[in-house]
């Protein structure tokens, strides 16, 4: 049975993890794909404010979700990012 039909919801939550990790280095071109886990922080990869607007600003758009940018400050890691990305696309 595939992944997604025994899982759907960790389907979906992945799907979002490689949009994430796809936008990080698609606006941080020199940090390697492998460096960018759930673990990591955007400022442990190099991203400075400009950057970290730019990658929610940039996911805000292509979810279609509206959050203000103060919500995201206090994110601990990626993978509260997508955690609260996944939980903002159902409201």
């Amino acid at each position: 049975m595939p992944h997604n039909v025994a899982d759907p919801a960790g389907a979906a939550r992945e799907e979002l993890a490689a949009l994430v990790r796809d936008t990080v280095r698609a606006i941080l071109p020199t940090v390697p794909a492998a460096s960018v886990t759930g673990d990591k922080h955007l400022k442990e990869l190099g991203a400075d404010s400009v950057d970290r607007v730019e990658i929610i600003l940039t996911l805000i758009e292509r979810l279609g979700i509206a959050e203000p940018m103060a919500r995201f400050a206090e994110l601990p890691d990626i993978d509260a990012l997508v955690d609260f990305l996944a939980g903002a696309e159902r409201r």
